[in-house]
């Protein structure tokens, strides 16, 4: 099958916490990467995700680790972050993700 990772890039403002990692994490800049496979038989593309992980700082000083996460798991926390900040809106974790720097040939179709 074919593969496919999309990256990007989420920020914190505030410490936070997700049920895979079992700790919590410091407010900061992180990678997120999406692996997706080809539905193969079809008339046209498409993709199925398999797996989410973030990478994320080590339990030792100057370590970093990828832990799996859940997407839905990540929004939710990225929406409690950016309320915390007293917007309140819902949807605000799309503007807590950093732009995709890529060029735009790199960029999988929307």
């Amino acid at each position: 099958m074919n593969t496919r990772t999309n990256r990007r890039t989420v920020i914190f403002k505030m410490p936070f916490s997700l049920a895979g990692i079992g700790r919590c994490l410091p407010a900061g800049t992180y990678e997120v990467a999406t692996d997706e496979e080809l539905i193969e038989g079809l008339s046209f593309p498409v993709y199925r995700r398999i797996a989410t992980t973030m990478l994320v700082p080590g339990r030792l000083s100057r370590s970093f680790e990828t832990v799996a996460v859940e997407p839905l798991e990540l929004a939710a926390a990225l929406d409690r972050d950016a309320s915390t900040k007293g917007t309140g809106h819902a949807g605000d974790e799309a503007a807590m993700i950093a732009p995709d720097r890529r060029p735009a040939a790199d960029r999988p179709a929307s």
